[in-house]
């Protein structure tokens, strides 16, 4: 069959509010032309982030009631932990109250100033962490993952001889660890094969590096292996994961990702003395080592949550829709970052509107235009997010359109590729931005702009 169907069925409904173009006028005025800064009631299709944003199974809300509440050595966060060593292999976990908990944990403990920490691509909160311990954050991606139109099958991969080059100029002890995002949410949302994630496995061993997974989305990541990577098209998804994970070292996780839950996340550790310190670090930071910041009854939802996002299932569907929205923007016209990701679609900017230069910021006008003419809430990744406080110039200036899981039906996908259409038949009217208030990190989150 060539529909997409949803594999579940509708329980509970939430109203949506329409607005009228007027009305969004007056509100992205309001908001100083940041997404962030918008009321979500003013929102139709919030397409922000896929961070949090999902909607929970029967199941997830029958163990958020079952849920045991207890401070230390809850049955939840046994049930919690049993789950995370099926999954993953690893022994010592600790719950956090969300990815950047883990990261700021992490960093704090193995990063510091002189050091680098080599990536295939930071996100934003990783960036931030690695930068706020004092250690430089480095992006090693691949020639074509600059490249919107490149259909490499793993554009997510890291660049092999990028590393090497690396390790030999800095030296292997300024480098507390070699990360690999998955799947690449800065680059488009673009898988990691197993064959690179091994070939970084054994960069690290020839240098007696730790490897470390940003692994967010490790499930959709195992995906695209399962479908795209010669030799291992078939095999079950647990098997996949379990490989990714066994390559590593540790891993941040933050469940509101693939562990479809609305808060939490992970810490993955193997080294038996970091654990410890992570845990001190923890106890001070985010509360006891069996709720890390928790509710009993997050913990429960995130232990359902990571068994539910490895059917094939929702997997298949999760990856097609998404491909969906990108078949339907294409055929508007609109380039987008090629092949469609797991988690989003991201629209070149600097195609759609060439006549606004980078430094007037054309993710942040295609951004807002999307809201003018639909009431669509998306994010630029671009030279707002990475830009700034000296830092190179970002290789590409897109807009990511976020799906949250299970949230939207294809009839509210179809609603985004119409009114994206619709803005691009319009593109030339759109205006640069220039930024009038903004913090010197993570600056996308608050800062403020006018129409030039």
């Amino acid at each position: 069959m060539k529909t997409i169907i949803e594999p579940f069925r509708i329980k509970t409904v939430e109203p949506l509010r329409m607005t009228t173009r007027e009305q969004r006028e007056g509100i992205l005025r309001e908001a100083s032309f940041n997404p962030f800064l918008i009321a979500a009631r003013d929102v139709l299709i919030d397409l922000l982030t896929d961070s949090g944003t999902g909607a929970m199974s029967s199941e997830q809300w029958a163990g958020i009631m079952r849920a045991d509440e207890s401070y230390a050595g809850a049955e939840s966060f046994f049930r919690f932990r049993d789950t995370l060593r099926r999954i993953t292999g690893f022994d010592h976990i600790l719950p956090t109250h969300q990815g950047r908990a883990s990261e700021r944990i992490l960093f704090e403990l193995i990063g510091g100033k002189g050091l680098v920490v080599p990536n295939n691509a930071h996100f934003d909160t990783t960036r931030a962490n690695v930068e706020h311990s004092g250690a430089e954050a480095v992006n090693l991606m691949l020639p074509e993952a600059t490249d919107p139109k490149a259909r490499h099958p793993f554009k997510g991969n890291m660049n092999i001889p990028a590393l090497e080059a690396l390790i030999a100029r800095v030296g292997r002890e300024k480098i507390p660890c070699v990360m690999v995002t998955v799947t690449n949410n800065s680059g488009g949302g673009q898988p990691v094969s197993l064959e690179n994630l091994r070939m970084v496995r054994a960069v690290c061993d020839r240098h007696r590096l730790p490897m470390f997974l940003d692994a967010c989305r490790f499930a959709e990541n195992a995906w695209f292996i399962r479908t795209r990577e010669e030799g291992q098209r078939g095999r079950p998804v647990r098997e996949i994961v379990r490989d990714m994970f066994d390559l590593a070292d540790g891993a941040t996780i933050s469940a509101k990702k693939d562990g479809m839950v609305n808060i939490g996340g992970v810490l993955l550790l193997r080294d038996h003395g970091l654990f410890h310190r992570a845990s001190n670090l923890l106890i001070l930071t985010e509360g006891y080592v069996t709720y890390g910041g928790l509710a009993g009854r997050d913990l429960e939802a995130m232990a359902q949550g990571f068994e539910e996002v490895l059917e094939d299932d929702y997997l298949a569907y999760r990856i097609r829709s998404t491909e969906y929205l990108g078949e339907r923007l294409r055929a508007s016209g609109i380039e987008i970052v090629e092949p469609p990701g797991g988690h989003a679609i991201y629209i070149d900017a600097r195609a759609f509107c060439p006549h606004i230069p980078a430094e007037k910021f054309p993710g942040q006008a295609v951004a807002c235009g999307l809201y003018r003419v639909g009431g669509i809430r998306s994010c630029e990744i671009g030279s707002v997010m990475f830009g700034g406080a000296g830092r190179p110039a970002p290789a590409m200036e897109l807009v990511r359109l976020a799906i949250p899981r299970r949230v939207y039906t294809q009839s509210h996908i179809d609603y985004v590729a119409e009114a994206a259409g619709e803005l691009y038949a319009v593109r030339s009217t759109l205006r640069g931005m220039r930024m009038t208030e903004g913090p010197e990190v993570l600056r996308h989150f608050t800062a403020k702009f006018e129409e030039e």
